[in-house]
């Protein structure tokens, strides 16, 4: 494993239905290291929850089957743990920031309860140390201890997010999956979220997984970066290596639909067409038919991933030609 926390191997997702197998994750191989922050990028579909749910371990039953791979942290299969083992891991060494902090919090408890029970269930400690550790956490998230008793409808959305962070930091993990937990925010509040983040996981040494659709935070925030289109990550890359040298035509696409200062240009440059169906993936390249320089071959072909630049791989029939 060397100096990697987590490795994903080959993982493949599938979603069962009575009509349909919808394919979410298709042979995604990534490596995070300890302390480091990769971003998962991608367009609504592309799979990017799939892959966190898949590292907890919390895919819906039994829609959700998980084909192939492996995911070792630290090492260890997480596939090959009992359920009881894995509740050991939830919450303690790996944590999860969802999307919406409304529906990640129980209504009818006061949010100091909520944090001090994941507190309690992962450490021996007496019903007070749990208490206080928790007002530690809403402290350290920038919210007054005095707010313990206090139930989630008397926050604000941003403040919500803040309980929700103080509950996936309160036992120290080593992995963080936040699933863009911004995006329900307003511009000022999230620079906050984002700032405090960024202080605790230096502050605690957590690794960290950031999935989101917004380049700017991956500018931010991100060593690393991982482009996932129709369940495939097409392109990875330290953040300088994506955001200077972009190499897969997804990539170029979404940063030519990007508003910038100090161009010429009048219009931006969208992305023609739509994610191709998941129950029904085209033979060759997934992006094959939204792509402005595809040939024949990319009809026919399945990309292999190309090592472009150290640590810079493209999943590409182009670069494979040029290669």
């Amino acid at each position: 494993m060397g100096e990697n926390l987590l490795e994903i191997r080959d993982l493949s997702v599938e979603y069962h239905t009575d009509d349909d197998v919808v394919y979410a994750v298709n042979n995604i191989s990534l490596a995070v290291k300890k302390g480091e922050t990769i971003g998962l990028v991608g367009e609504t579909g592309a799979g990017k929850t799939t892959i966190a749910k898949s590292i907890l371990r919390i895919l819906p039953y039994p829609q959700a089957k998980l084909v192939s791979g492996e995911i070792l942290l630290d090492g260890e299969n997480l596939l090959n743990l009992t359920e009881k083992e894995m509740r050991k891991i939830r919450g303690n060494r790996v944590a999860m920031i969802f999307q919406d902090p409304m529906t990640a919090l129980n209504p009818i408890e006061t949010v100091g309860y909520q944090i001090a029970e994941s507190i309690s269930l992962h450490n021996k400690v007496s019903r007070l140390e749990a208490k206080y550790r928790a007002c530690e956490m809403l402290e350290m998230v920038g919210i007054q201890m005095e707010r313990y008793s206090e139930y989630p409808h008397q926050f604000s959305g941003g403040m919500k997010q803040r309980v929700v962070i103080a509950m996936a930091l309160a036992c120290n993990p080593v992995l963080l999956l936040a699933d863009e937990p911004t995006t329900a925010l307003d511009v000022t509040i999230q620079a906050q979220v984002l700032d405090m983040m960024q202080s605790l996981k230096e502050k605690l040494d957590t690794s960290v997984i950031m999935i989101t659709h917004d380049l700017g935070i991956v500018s931010d925030f991100c060593e690393s970066v991982a482009v996932v289109y129709a369940g495939e990550i097409v392109e990875r890359g330290t953040a300088e290596q994506i955001f200077d040298f972009p190499s897969h035509p997804y990539t170029l696409g979404l940063f030519g639909s990007l508003p910038r200062l100090g161009t010429t240009e009048k219009r931006l440059k969208p992305i023609k067409g739509l994610m191709p169906d998941p129950t029904n993936l085209p033979a060759g390249c997934r992006f094959c038919e939204r792509c402005p320089d595809a040939v024949e071959e990319c009809e026919q072909t399945q990309p292999q991933n190309i090592e472009i630049a150290p640590g810079h791989i493209v999943k590409c029939v182009k670069a494979m030609r040029e290669k």
